[in-house]
């Protein structure tokens, strides 16, 4: 064999060689990728071809699965009482990402999800039949929430404060998934959901922190009592009426001028929402100590799931005194979800500990077997000791039998709670928000609340805790605690 004809052997086996690389490269590592590209439309017509796994509510599916027509897609996605689970379920699409419970489990509810595969689905290749999402929602609690929020902007939770178990998630307002599962309809109905102003798709419930106003009083009086500034709730405070904020000549006075806030007791303080007396209870504190209590209850923690990623409630640093002051009464740089507030009460209510709050109690194959038990993972964790929940507890009642929270008294059932309006916009400018947060119990049964109404027709002088929010609160605790 000549020179030449060795050279050119040569690089053709080296082409040959290149080429089979290249063959394996695309097989092997960019074929995978194609497969996982979120584009790749086989994947959808793989996802869909078969009906997907349940969302359950009480032992009964809030999510099904029906035929399409003139469709590559075999099945679409759909859901019963759909408005009112949205903010639990999230929506499942033949044209979007999924969200919330649909999301997460995303794996589950397709099939995909390798603790599903028997034997033989490993052997023959196949997706396993899918699996099931069981929640811990009481749809009497979440119907409660819903239907007392009506036409109003705004957001409800409740937990159970023995176990963790959230029993109610409601966002409104609300929207229809049904109207995105369709691809051939799903665009119409996105573009109206994302030009809507009062934004339905936004979980208002876990997903939109907001100033908490006075509910945060409970968090700086749990910080006082801990801290061992007040005895108890019922010592009287050192506490000018008005107060003038550190550092500056702006006084700070309380929304009854005619309340008895000058030097009130905790007690008191709650009873008539006594910005005065809190405001000086933040300073006399210390930023440092509020937000160590804040963050025992949940505040400043990015990683809050439930197992939908809540967004962080915050309490603010490098703070002068009187914007720690303004903290003190849940305003300044202080945000908070209904959850994070729920929580506040679940700890208080559950003598000072609170479980970890889910709304997902396991997850199951399509036997029903169970591949994950969350009420089993549950933690407790001590937020404040058991007397300070014991007197923070009694003080709340005050505020339901005595104070400004009248709205949410039950008869018959131990209620305890808080109200708050919180200031909006640049100089108070806007419609203040409406908060309570509270808890009952009743016959062996436990429930906290937190609620919150963005907007509503009311005048802004109507504008309360008591007048919008509590209604809210005391017909979910009605529905908790005399539930079956």
């Amino acid at each position: 064999m000549n020179k030449t004809i060795r050279r050119a052997s040569v690089f053709s086996l080296l082409l040959v060689f290149a080429l089979l690389l290249r063959a394996t490269w695309v097989q092997f590592y960019e074929g995978q990728a194609l497969a996982d590209d979120k584009d790749n439309r086989r994947n959808v017509i793989e996802t869909y071809s078969s009906p997907l796994g349940n969302i359950i509510v009480a032992g009964k599916a809030v999510t099904g699965s029906a035929r399409t027509e003139d469709s590559d897609l075999a099945y679409k996605r759909t859901y019963t009482n759909g408005k009112l689970y949205a903010a639990v379920t999230g929506y499942a699409s033949q044209a979007y990402a999924p969200t919330q419970l649909e999301g997460i489990y995303a794996d589950l509810l397709n099939g995909t999800d390798t603790r599903l595969k028997t034997v033989m689905d490993t052997l023959t290749n196949q997706r396993a039949q899918p699996g099931d999402v069981i929640t811990t929602i009481d749809p009497a609690v979440q119907k409660a929430a819903y239907d007392t929020l009506g036409d109003k902007k705004g957001a409800a939770v409740a937990i159970d404060p023995t176990t963790g178990k959230i029993l109610a998630v409601v966002s409104t307002p609300s929207y229809d998934p049904s109207s995105l599962t369709d691809a051939n309809t799903a665009a119409g109905a996105w573009k109206q959901l994302n030009a809507d102003p009062d934004k339905p798709l936004t979980n208002r419930a876990l997903r939109q922190p907001l100033p908490p106003g006075s509910t945060f009083k409970l968090v700086v009086a749990a910080a006082a009592l801990e801290d061992g500034l007040y005895s108890s709730v019922d010592e009287k405070t050192d506490s000018p009426d008005p107060y003038t904020l550190p550092g500056t000549v702006t006084p700070l006075g309380n929304e009854n001028s005619s309340a008895p806030c000058k030097d009130a007791s905790i007690r008191v303080a709650l009873e008539y929402s006594c910005n005065t007396v809190f405001a000086k209870m933040a300073v006399n504190l210390g930023q440092d100590k509020v937000r160590a209590m804040a963050e025992k209850f949940g505040f400043n923690n990015a990683e809050q799931d439930v197992p939908v990623r809540a967004y962080e409630s915050v309490y603010p640093s490098d703070m002068n005194q009187s914007s720690t002051a303004l903290t003190g009464i849940g305003q300044y740089d202080v945000t908070a979800t209904p959850l994070q507030m729920a929580m506040v009460s679940a700890a208080i209510a559950n003598g000072g500990e609170l479980v970890t709050p889910h709304m997902v109690s396991s997850i199951t194959d399509n036997g029903g077997d169970v591949l994950k038990n969350y009420d089993d993972e549950a933690k407790t964790t001590r937020i404040v000791s058991s007397r300070t929940a014991e007197q923070l507890q009694s003080a709340m009642q005050s505020v339901v039998t005595d104070g400004t929270a009248t709205n949410a008294r039950i008869d018959g059932v131990t209620v305890g709670g808080k109200t708050g309006t919180a200031q909006h916009g640049e100089n108070n400018s806007q419609t203040p928000y409406a908060w309570f947060t509270s808890w009952a119990k009743a016959g062996g049964k436990e429930v906290a609340v937190a609620v919150v109404v963005e907007q509503s027709n009311a005048a802004r002088s109507e504008v309360s805790g008591n007048g919008l929010a509590a209604p809210v609160a005391k017909a979910m605790m009605e529905a908790a605690v005399s539930r079956n």
